[in-house]
């Protein structure tokens, strides 16, 4: 892959368990939309880490689909099931330094303190290539300014606990291959669904143990069923394919809090989504209204309180246990 140059590099990095939808849709756009605002490089990694739950041809159906809503890569897609290689050197150093443990316990093991890990209470495998390998969280209290929901701070240890790296079936864990290919890939913006809000703490401190660099972060509405539960496949959100790909971007442009007048429309998704760019105002988007209370506590530089993370959000990826 041909290194991104200095400056604004996004991406967009579905899992591939089913077919693109309007919420994965939202997020393919107001990352394509933030890079192109900012001159930056645009990027598509696929997260197929999961096997048993990808249906066979997925992963393509996903990709034509952003094709054919004209949201074209910068280069060649990234495909995590080709960097196990890169995600092992990561492990293998956590582990040398101390960042990292083996871990034998199971989510039963861990029912009494509702899945935090703090300590294990079961023995470790025989085999040293079985359970989980867990990141060592200590008693920080991690913050960060999100771009949309102003100041967010989490204490990892009381609401997340040791952080899951490597599964216990084997399979690597969400949060070490995200780190370690926004790192690969140069990422300087973080554009995602709130959703993942709660899960940027501990990426930020699984940068800080491997030494790579933070990007910043702005974290993007969900999109929301007449019952206000995000959209996602597990709930068996409705694929857009099929869709009238110009009326699939105008609304998904409304729902980033973009004026509707100023949609421009066009002959083809790439000439509409060229003249957005101009139009597209990112101090318009509005927060996601389950994103977390405020908390208590001296505010951001911008005089507002911080808000919590309470470690409930991402539960699409089973990255626990």
């Amino acid at each position: 892959m041909t290194p991104p140059s200095p400056g604004y590099v996004g991406r967009f990095a579905p899992s591939p368990t089913g077919p693109l939808h309007a919420g994965s849709l939202l997020a393919a756009l107001g990352s394509w939309l933030h890079a192109r605002k900012h001159g930056g490089h645009w990027w598509v990694r696929v997260e197929d880490l999961d096997p048993p739950r990808e249906p066979p041809g997925a992963a393509e159906a996903q990709l034509a689909s952003l094709a054919r809503l004209g949201l074209h890569p910068d280069g060649p897609v990234l495909w995590q099931s080709r960097r196990h290689a890169a995600y092992a050197e990561a492990l293998a150093q956590l582990l040398a330094e101390g960042h990292a443990f083996r871990c034998g316990c199971s989510r039963a093991d861990l029912a009494a303190t509702g899945g935090i890990h703090r300590r294990c209470v079961a023995p470790l495998p025989a085999d040293a290539s079985a359970g989980s390998v867990r990141l060592r969280v200590d008693d920080r209290v991690i913050g960060f300014h999100d771009a949309v929901h102003g100041r967010i701070v989490q204490h990892l240890g009381r609401t997340v606990g040791d952080v899951v790296l490597r599964r216990a079936d084997g399979f690597w864990a969400y949060q070490l291959a995200c780190v370690v290919d926004d790192a690969f890939q140069g990422v300087t913006d973080v554009v995602r669904g709130a959703d993942l809000l709660d899960s940027t703490p501990r990426q930020i401190a699984l940068q800080q143990a491997l030494g790579l660099p933070t990007p910043r972060y702005l974290h993007l509405p969900l999109r929301r069923d007449a019952a206000g539960r995000k959209l996602s496949k597990s709930e068996g959100a409705a694929a857009i394919d099929g869709q009238p790909p110009l009326e699939l971007l105008r609304a998904a442009w409304v729902a980033l809090g973009q004026d509707p007048g100023h949609w421009p429309g066009g002959a083809s998704p790439e000439a509409a989504l060229a003249a957005a760019v101009p139009a597209f105002d990112p101090a318009r988007i509005p927060p996601d209204p389950a994103a977390g209370a405020p908390l208590p506590g001296p505010g951001d530089a911008a005089g507002s309180p911080p808000r919590g993370c309470d470690g409930g959000h991402s539960l699409d990826r089973p990255d626990r246990g």
